[in-house]
């Protein structure tokens, strides 16, 4: 078989997703079928002893039966409606693993970085975002002035932001 998908795509894909869309299907599902048909016929060419004369015929083809096989699947699907309590009853609010992973590495950043700071630098961010202190609060308890804590926060969340993105 020597067709050029690419050319086929862009000339008949727009047009099945429409003759998909005519059989009932939403505007996603057709997108996803005309997709599937292209790479069904990349995967699983015709073989070549086959009469493939037409190839947007076959695309054709190959899409209605895509369809097809879809809405038999669909058909055998038990769909449940769920109000928003019910689905929120059944959501599991921890996070992911992947989560859990992400943010104890981006933690471990953040403490190092953190450790790299001036004593001074350090206890005045910690005072302020841990403590939750205000800016004042932690002016009285290190004996500075409001601008120069305001100052060390600047430089500390600067220097904690380079460490968290790699710069």
């Amino acid at each position: 078989m020597g067709w050029d998908l690419a050319t086929l795509f862009k000339r008949h894909a727009k047009d099945i997703a429409q003759a998909l869309r005519r059989r009932g299907l939403t505007a996603d599902i057709a997108a996803d079928l005309t997709q599937d048909t292209f790479v069904r016929v990349l995967v699983s060419p015709p073989a070549d002893n086959a009469p493939v004369n037409n190839p947007a015929a076959y695309l054709f083809r190959v899409a209605r039966n895509l369809s097809i096989d879809h809405q038999r699947r669909e058909r055998l699907l038990n769909r449940v409606d769920l109000c928003e309590d019910s689905f929120a009853a059944i959501l599991d609010p921890s996070p992911s693993q992947e989560v859990t992973v992400y943010d104890r590495q981006k933690l471990a950043l953040t403490s190092a970085a953190l450790s790299e700071l001036p004593e001074r630098t350090r206890r005045a961010f910690e005072l302020h975002r841990i403590e939750e202190m205000t800016v004042a609060e932690v002016a009285a308890e290190l004996g500075l002035s409001r601008s120069r804590v305001w100052a060390l926060l600047r430089d500390a969340y600067e220097h904690v932001d380079l460490r968290l993105t790699g710069l």
